[in-house]
Protein backbone atom coordinates (compact mmCIF):
# COMPACT_ATOMS: atom_id res chain seq x y z
CA UNK A 1 0.00 0.00 0.00
CA UNK A 2 1.32 3.40 -1.16
CA UNK A 3 1.91 5.52 2.05
CA UNK A 4 4.25 8.31 0.51
CA UNK A 5 3.38 11.35 -1.04
CA UNK A 6 5.66 13.52 -3.74
CA UNK A 7 4.50 17.16 -4.41
CA UNK A 8 5.78 19.55 -6.99
CA UNK A 9 5.41 22.79 -5.37
CA UNK A 10 4.23 25.98 -8.37
CA UNK A 11 1.22 25.43 -10.17
CA UNK A 12 0.75 22.56 -7.75
CA UNK A 13 1.06 23.68 -3.97
CA UNK A 14 0.76 27.78 -4.62
CA UNK A 15 -0.05 29.50 -8.12
CA UNK A 16 2.73 29.44 -11.17
CA UNK A 17 1.89 32.83 -11.58
CA UNK A 18 2.67 32.40 -15.11
CA UNK A 19 1.06 36.12 -16.00
CA UNK A 20 2.63 38.17 -13.33
CA UNK A 21 6.21 36.40 -13.57
CA UNK A 22 6.02 37.84 -17.52
CA UNK A 23 4.70 41.39 -16.15
CA UNK A 24 7.84 41.08 -13.17
CA UNK A 25 10.32 39.76 -16.35
CA UNK A 26 9.55 42.90 -18.58
CA UNK A 27 10.33 45.28 -15.19
CA UNK A 28 13.92 43.46 -14.71
CA UNK A 29 14.73 43.23 -18.40
CA UNK A 30 13.95 46.77 -17.92
CA UNK A 31 15.72 47.46 -15.30
CA UNK A 32 18.86 45.29 -16.27
CA UNK A 33 18.80 47.19 -19.61
CA UNK A 34 18.09 44.30 -21.55
CA UNK A 35 15.44 43.69 -24.51
CA UNK A 36 12.38 42.04 -23.02
CA UNK A 37 12.39 39.15 -26.04
CA UNK A 38 15.82 38.80 -25.76
CA UNK A 39 15.79 37.92 -21.40
CA UNK A 40 13.18 36.07 -21.52
CA UNK A 41 14.18 33.79 -24.49
CA UNK A 42 17.99 34.00 -22.02
CA UNK A 43 15.91 33.53 -19.36
CA UNK A 44 14.32 30.42 -20.32
CA UNK A 45 17.10 28.76 -22.74
CA UNK A 46 19.32 28.86 -19.02
CA UNK A 47 16.25 26.99 -16.78
CA UNK A 48 18.28 23.67 -16.31
CA UNK A 49 21.46 25.99 -15.40
CA UNK A 50 19.24 27.77 -12.99
CA UNK A 51 17.60 25.08 -11.57
CA UNK A 52 20.77 23.23 -10.25
CA UNK A 53 22.78 26.48 -9.46
CA UNK A 54 24.97 26.97 -11.91
CA UNK A 55 25.30 30.49 -11.77
CA UNK A 56 25.24 30.77 -7.87
CA UNK A 57 22.75 33.17 -6.34
CA UNK A 58 20.10 35.18 -7.76
CA UNK A 59 21.92 38.75 -8.26
CA UNK A 60 25.03 36.46 -10.26
CA UNK A 61 22.40 34.38 -11.95
CA UNK A 62 20.42 37.95 -13.67
CA UNK A 63 23.96 39.02 -14.38
CA UNK A 64 24.90 35.69 -16.57
CA UNK A 65 22.00 36.29 -18.19
CA UNK A 66 21.97 40.24 -18.99
CA UNK A 67 25.55 39.75 -20.07
CA UNK A 68 24.43 36.58 -22.51
CA UNK A 69 21.96 39.28 -24.14
CA UNK A 70 25.03 41.51 -24.26
CA UNK A 71 23.99 43.85 -21.50
CA UNK A 72 26.72 45.08 -18.53
CA UNK A 73 24.08 46.17 -15.32
CA UNK A 74 25.55 47.57 -12.93
CA UNK A 75 25.63 46.30 -9.58
CA UNK A 76 22.05 49.16 -8.53
CA UNK A 77 20.68 47.20 -11.78
CA UNK A 78 21.04 43.98 -10.72
CA UNK A 79 19.82 44.87 -6.99
CA UNK A 80 16.85 46.69 -8.58
CA UNK A 81 15.92 43.48 -10.54
CA UNK A 82 16.99 40.69 -7.72
CA UNK A 83 14.11 42.81 -5.56
CA UNK A 84 11.90 42.33 -8.16
CA UNK A 85 12.30 38.91 -8.23
CA UNK A 86 12.05 38.01 -4.73
CA UNK A 87 9.29 40.09 -4.00
CA UNK A 88 7.39 37.51 -6.72
CA UNK A 89 8.88 34.41 -5.57
CA UNK A 90 7.65 35.41 -2.07
CA UNK A 91 4.08 36.73 -3.21
CA UNK A 92 3.53 32.93 -5.04
CA UNK A 93 5.04 30.80 -1.83
CA UNK A 94 2.67 32.53 0.26
CA UNK A 95 -0.51 31.71 -1.54
CA UNK A 96 -1.26 28.18 -1.10
CA UNK A 97 -4.60 28.04 -0.65
CA UNK A 98 -6.51 27.03 2.48
CA UNK A 99 -7.98 24.07 1.51
CA UNK A 100 -4.35 22.69 0.24
CA UNK A 101 -2.61 23.38 3.50
CA UNK A 102 -6.08 21.47 5.16
CA UNK A 103 -5.38 18.19 2.44
CA UNK A 104 -1.95 17.92 3.40
CA UNK A 105 -2.62 18.10 7.38
CA UNK A 106 -5.12 15.28 6.90
CA UNK A 107 -2.94 13.24 5.08
CA UNK A 108 -0.17 13.92 7.67
CA UNK A 109 -2.76 12.89 9.95
CA UNK A 110 -3.63 9.54 8.79
CA UNK A 111 -0.07 8.56 8.78
CA UNK A 112 1.08 9.65 5.03
CA UNK A 113 4.75 10.77 4.70
CA UNK A 114 5.20 14.08 2.60
CA UNK A 115 8.36 14.76 0.55
CA UNK A 116 8.81 17.77 -2.16
CA UNK A 117 10.10 17.94 -5.18
CA UNK A 118 10.54 20.72 -6.78
CA UNK A 119 12.80 22.49 -9.69
CA UNK A 120 13.73 25.73 -7.66
CA UNK A 121 16.50 27.99 -7.96
CA UNK A 122 18.93 28.60 -4.64
CA UNK A 123 16.96 32.00 -3.82
CA UNK A 124 13.96 30.35 -4.02
CA UNK A 125 14.61 27.42 -1.73
CA UNK A 126 15.70 30.39 0.66
CA UNK A 127 12.42 31.24 0.27
CA UNK A 128 10.51 28.47 1.56
CA UNK A 129 11.29 28.42 4.95
CA UNK A 130 9.34 31.05 5.39
CA UNK A 131 6.17 30.15 3.57
CA UNK A 132 3.32 27.66 5.31
CA UNK A 133 4.46 25.03 3.63
CA UNK A 134 7.58 23.25 5.69
CA UNK A 135 5.22 22.12 8.41
CA UNK A 136 3.45 19.19 6.26
CA UNK A 137 6.99 18.20 4.45
CA UNK A 138 9.02 15.55 6.57
CA UNK A 139 11.71 16.07 3.28
CA UNK A 140 12.79 18.40 0.44
CA UNK A 141 14.56 17.56 -2.48
CA UNK A 142 15.07 20.85 -4.45
CA UNK A 143 16.87 20.54 -8.16
CA UNK A 144 19.55 23.61 -6.82
CA UNK A 145 20.39 21.43 -3.64
CA UNK A 146 20.31 17.66 -5.31
CA UNK A 147 22.32 19.13 -8.58
CA UNK A 148 19.44 17.66 -10.61
CA UNK A 149 16.04 18.85 -12.29
CA UNK A 150 13.36 16.97 -13.08
CA UNK A 151 12.69 14.70 -15.22
CA UNK A 152 15.65 13.30 -14.18
CA UNK A 153 14.89 10.78 -11.75
CA UNK A 154 18.00 11.33 -9.14
CA UNK A 155 15.97 14.07 -7.56
CA UNK A 156 12.78 12.46 -7.55
CA UNK A 157 15.53 9.52 -5.75
CA UNK A 158 16.49 11.59 -3.34
CA UNK A 159 13.32 12.42 -2.14
CA UNK A 160 12.78 8.97 -1.70
CA UNK A 161 16.00 8.07 -0.39
CA UNK A 162 15.09 10.47 2.56
CA UNK A 163 11.95 9.27 3.34
CA UNK A 164 13.16 5.27 3.34
CA UNK A 165 11.07 4.29 0.54
CA UNK A 166 10.84 3.04 -2.64
CA UNK A 167 9.56 4.33 -5.78
CA UNK A 168 6.84 2.23 -6.27
CA UNK A 169 5.72 3.29 -2.94
CA UNK A 170 4.95 6.84 -3.70
CA UNK A 171 2.17 9.18 -5.09
CA UNK A 172 3.13 12.10 -7.12
CA UNK A 173 1.48 15.04 -8.28
CA UNK A 174 2.15 18.09 -10.30
CA UNK A 175 1.12 20.13 -13.19
CA UNK A 176 3.08 18.34 -15.65
CA UNK A 177 5.75 20.70 -16.45
CA UNK A 178 9.25 20.04 -16.92
CA UNK A 179 8.01 16.13 -18.12
CA UNK A 180 7.44 15.53 -14.55
CA UNK A 181 4.16 13.11 -14.70
CA UNK A 182 6.02 10.23 -17.60
CA UNK A 183 9.40 11.00 -15.25
CA UNK A 184 7.71 9.41 -12.11
CA UNK A 185 5.39 7.15 -13.55
CA UNK A 186 8.50 5.73 -15.54
CA UNK A 187 9.91 4.98 -11.64
CA UNK A 188 7.10 3.56 -10.61
CA UNK A 189 5.34 5.73 -8.61
CA UNK A 190 1.44 6.31 -9.03
CA UNK A 191 1.47 10.02 -11.07
CA UNK A 192 -1.64 12.27 -10.70
CA UNK A 193 -1.83 15.80 -12.86
CA UNK A 194 -3.51 18.73 -11.27
CA UNK A 195 -5.17 21.58 -13.22
CA UNK A 196 -6.02 23.58 -10.49
CA UNK A 197 -3.13 26.35 -11.13
CA UNK A 198 -2.31 25.78 -14.68
CA UNK A 199 -3.06 22.87 -17.49
CA UNK A 200 0.71 22.25 -17.91
CA UNK A 201 0.55 18.99 -19.55
CA UNK A 202 -2.30 18.49 -21.57
CA UNK A 203 -1.43 15.20 -23.09
CA UNK A 204 -1.73 13.75 -20.13
CA UNK A 205 -4.07 10.49 -19.86
CA UNK A 206 -3.46 9.61 -16.46
CA UNK A 207 -5.53 9.91 -13.27
CA UNK A 208 -6.36 13.94 -13.17
CA UNK A 209 -7.84 16.24 -10.22
CA UNK A 210 -9.12 20.10 -10.57
CA UNK A 211 -8.01 20.46 -7.20
CA UNK A 212 -5.08 19.40 -4.97
CA UNK A 213 -8.00 19.06 -2.30
CA UNK A 214 -9.07 16.37 -4.18
CA UNK A 215 -6.31 14.10 -4.14
CA UNK A 216 -6.72 12.63 -0.53
CA UNK A 217 -10.15 11.12 -1.76
CA UNK A 218 -8.34 9.64 -4.63
CA UNK A 219 -5.86 7.98 -3.11
CA UNK A 220 -8.29 6.32 -0.26
CA UNK A 221 -8.06 8.95 2.63
CA UNK A 222 -10.96 9.38 3.97
CA UNK A 223 -12.39 13.38 4.53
Amino acid sequence: MRRALLVDLFSTLVPGGNAERDVIHQKMSAVLGVDAAAFSREFAATSYERFTGAYGDLPSTLRVIAQRTGADPTDEQVREATSLRRKLSRRLLNAAPAGTLSALAGLRSAGWRIGLVSNITSETQLQWADSPLPPYFETTAFSAEVGAAKPEPEIYLAACNALGVAPADCVYIGDGNDKELPAAAALGMYAIRTIEHSDSDPTWTGPTVSSFTELPDLIGVPA
